[in-house]
Formats: structure tokens, C-alpha cells, sequence
């Protein structure tokens, strides 16, 4: 198998490069050399009627067998599940699971940025003039993202971080850092896969994906956007919080089965990244990160 088809990330806790497991790899390798499958694909199954019925085969009680299965392929770490797996009713609940506490630690100091969920990280310190994300190779129109002209001139030469949520991770997402989180905005869209694979055909999918916009107004790092995107068999994007006032940690929310995806967008000279995450993107290399953990700094 060509090696540009066989996906691999930076494991930021052990400076490890992983290769990513992905479910049914013939599938999608065969989906990305031939233009008649990602035909069918973005014809019949990237659409809500799809994810809808997936996600009631996931709902159903008999998924409950495929948990164990799922976590082994996975390799997913037990141990910090707030629940055995036998007390999850289906698939679809034990993939949107709780961690026990204390598991997602958030840094504590005010002038750092934390991660907003596990997964894979992609960081953009300066976007140029035309204000777009320069992913793959391509380039992400942030007004498209936003959907909204108006609420694009906010974030011109300002800066953005994607963090990627492969169907392992711990899919609940969180704030940063604590301030004043405005009421989410639904926009609809299709469902797109969203791995490397699936970004090495379509680079701009955020733009198309249905998603979620939420502003949230913050003293250290000024007024970002928070943005759910949702994947490939996402039937929804759970919001657990209410508009107002925000926590550092705060649980925001949550995706149900699949893949997905955060974007934060933020306002020119308000964020510095860590190096390791800028050089890393520099080098088209995703960083896995753990909900809590660093990110940025304050800009002073």
C-alpha cells in the first residue's frame, strides 16, 4: 500500500508518530483511488438520511455487543470510562462516554489555552489576507465556514486551530478557558468523512460538513468562535450547556457516533500556539493532544 495512503500522526505525549487505525481501511483507501466510489459516497451516504438511520442501528440494545469489539480495535484505555462497559445500553452511548474524574485535567493558569477535546491538532497562527484555512494544500473559506460574510471580519488576519476527532477519542468537547458563550448556531450541511484520507480528497469538507457556531467573549484571549463540525454517520451534535457565563472545563457538549471536528477562530493578536504544534502543522503533521492540556498562551 502507497505510503501517502496510510495515515500517521504525532502522539504529543510520547513524540511518537502513530499510524492511524481507521475503520473498514480497504474501503476508504479504495474510496480515495477511485472517483466512481467517492461518487456513490457523497451521492447516496454523506446525508442526514443516512446518519439518521446509522444512527438508530447504534441506538438499538443489540449494538451493546459491538462495544467490547469497538474498544479492542480501537484500543481504547477502559480504565478512565466513568462506566463498565456492561452498563452502557448501546453503541452509540458508550461512544459519547463520560470519563471518570479527574481523568481530562484542565491547566489552571488564566493565560493559558487549553485543548477543547482529544484529538488530533492542526494550528494556523496568522491567516492571510483572504482569511483562509490553508489545509492540505487547499484552502478554507472562513466565510463559508461561518457562514456569514459579516461575522468573518472579526477573525481577518487572525489565527485558527482544528482539532480532529478520530471515532476512538473521547468525543465530549469543553471550554477552554471561562468567559461568556453566546447561544449556538445551527448550520446544516452534509456529512462528510473527516480523516486524512477524506482531506487528501476534499480539503475544504468543514466548509460543507452541517456544523455548529458558537461565540464565545473571553478577557485573556478576546472573542473566539467555537465551531462543531459534524463527520461522516454524525447524526447529531449534542449541546449539554446554556448561553451565559462558561467555566474553564465546562462540558459544552457532545457528538454522537462518528467522526468529527472542532474549528476555533480567533481575533488577530490574541493567541500565541506552542512551537511544537506550529511546527508541526508547518510540516502537514497532526498532533494528538488530551482535552485540558496546552495549546497557546496569552499574546501580551
Amino acid at each position: 500500500m502507497s505510503s501517502d495512503l496510510v495515515p500517521h500522526y504525532l502522539d504529543r505525549s510520547t513524540g511518537k508518530m502513530i499510524e492511524e487505525r481507521i475503520s473498514y481501511p480497504k474501503i476508504q483507501h479504495g474510496i480515495v483511488r477511485s472517483k466512481s466510489l467517492q461518487h456513490i459516497l457523497n451521492t447516496l451516504f454523506n446525508r442526514s438520511w443516512y446518519c439518521k438511520l446509522y444512527g438508530k442501528l447504534v441506538d438499538r440494545a443489540a449494538s451493546k455487543k459491538n462495544i467490547q469489539k469497538f474498544a479492542q480495535n480501537f484500543r481504547i484505555d477502559l480504565t478512565e470510562v466513568e462506566k463498565s462497559i456492561d452498563k452502557y445500553p448501546n453503541l452509540n452511548a458508550f461512544f459519547s462516554r463520560k470519563l471518570k474524574p479527574g481523568a481530562r485535567p484542565f491547566v489552571q493558569d488564566e493565560s493559558v489555552f487549553c485543548s477543547p477535546a482529544d484529538g488530533k491538532v492542526l494550528v494556523y497562527p496568522q491567516l492571510n489576507e483572504r482569511t483562509r484555512l490553508p489545509i492540505k494544500g487547499s484552502h478554507v473559506d472562513i466565510a463559508a465556514l461561518l457562514a456569514s460574510e459579516s461575522e468573518t471580519r472579526p477573525f481577518h488576519g487572525g489565527s485558527a486551530c482544528i482539532v480532529r476527532l478520530a471515532p476512538y477519542d473521547y468525543h465530549r468537547f469543553h471550554f477552554p478557558i471561562e468567559g461568556q458563550a453566546g447561544s449556538p448556531k445551527d448550520i446544516d450541511g452534509r456529512y462528510y468523512l473527516v480523516n486524512q484520507l477524506a482531506l487528501s480528497i476534499k480539503p475544504d469538507l468543514f466548509a460543507h460538513n452541517k456544523r455548529v457556531v458558537t461565540y464565545v467573549e473571553t478577557e485573556k484571549f478576546g472573542r473566539f468562535a467555537y465551531i462543531e463540525v459534524s463527520g461522516f454517520a454524525v447524526g447529531r451534535i449534542i449541546q449539554t450547556h446554556t448561553s451565559g457565563a462558561v467555566r474553564r472545563g465546562q462540558e459544552k457538549g457532545y457528538f454522537q457516533f462518528g467522526g468529527s471536528t472542532l474549528v476555533l477562530l480567533f481575533e488577530p493578536d490574541k493567541i500565541i500556539f506552542d512551537q511544537d504544534l506550529i511546527n508541526n502543522t508547518q510540516s502537514n503533521i497532526e498532533v494528538q493532544v488530551q482535552t485540558g492540556t496546552q495549546i497557546g498562551t496569552q499574546r501580551i
